[in-house]
């Protein structure tokens, strides 16, 4: 049973979530109080906290701070509840590490979707983690995401080559609130995938991801994208004999032309002459 702490000073609002979070079957627990919600968290360990920003005595901003210092709640998403959203508020809220907003008065409908579509990544990410730590196994991250949980894997499309084992571990930055945001793209960067694929599949509204990603790293998610493919080249490029053509393919380009001019803008020279160099200084 998933336990779900909300955080509200107004009782009648408090008192219907808490009563159609256990009506789905969820244990609910509540507190109008924001210090007496981050001493719960940390003894409930919760699977997700719903906290209101403006409350009387400790914000929800305060609340957000306090929980992500501690080890012990750190991980724990956490989604907002507020009046209204400013660019302003939107961007505070990230730069502390909130999941997503909810906005008052929202539907009871609106309030379990949300709750459940962050709860399913979190599943969703926990399953990975814990298959890849399992000796012996791999998890496959070739196969195009349908958004089904990695037992059921989408047949529709071809495998993609294997990836390299001489990726860097480094090329994502540690930022919590992204960590599915670059697991997704760490899957699926062979595949074609959007902003919208992204978004839909983390629990983001586009919108939303596209200015936490900016806030938080200073690059699109277009950019995070385009940055692992070019990883995945350069080492085929440096530790294989493919020709360019199937190295675009097995970085994530359908077209070896256009990846050509990528790897051109970002490296100023071509796939080649780049494959020439890095040769030449390992034989140096």
């Amino acid at each position: 049973m998933k336990t779900i702490l909300v955080i509200e000073d107004e009782a009648q609002t408090r008192s219907i979530f808490l009563k159609c979070l256990e009506f789905e079957g969820f244990k609910a627990v509540g507190t109008s109080d924001g210090a007496k919600g981050i001493e719960i968290a940390k003894t409930h360990q919760p699977d997700l906290v719903v906290c209101d920003i403006m409350m009387p005595d400790m914000d929800g901003y305060s609340v957000l701070s306090a929980l992500r210092r501690s080890h012990q709640t750190a991980f724990i998403p956490l989604i907002f509840l507020t009046a209204k959203v400013t660019m302003a508020d939107l961007r505070r809220g990230m730069d502390l590490g909130a999941d997503d907003y909810l906005t008052k008065p929202c539907t009871v409908e609106q309030f379990l979707s949300t709750i459940s579509s962050r709860l399913k990544r979190q599943e969703q990410l926990s399953q990975l983690y814990r298959r890849s730590s399992e000796p012996g196994i791999q998890v496959d991250l070739e196969t195009p995401w349908s958004g089904t949980s990695p037992q059921e894997p989408s047949h529709s499309a071809p495998a993609s080559p294997p990836a390299s084992p001489l990726v860097p571990d480094h090329i994502f930055p540690a930022v919590p609130s992204l960590a599915s945001l670059f697991d997704f793209i760490e899957a699926h960067y062979r595949q074609p995938i959007s902003l919208k694929d992204v978004a839909q599949e983390v629990g983001y509204s586009p919108a939303y991801l596209t200015n936490l990603v900016q806030e938080q790293t200073g690059r699109s998610v277009k950019q995070w994208i385009i940055e692992r493919r070019m990883v995945q080249a350069r080492t085929l490029l440096a530790t294989t004999d493919q020709p360019v053509r199937h190295i675009a393919t097995a970085s994530g380009y359908s077209d070896a032309g256009y990846f050509t001019r990528h790897f051109r803008q970002f490296h100023g020279t071509s796939p080649q002459d780049w494959r020439q160099k890095s040769v030449a200084k390992l034989t140096d």
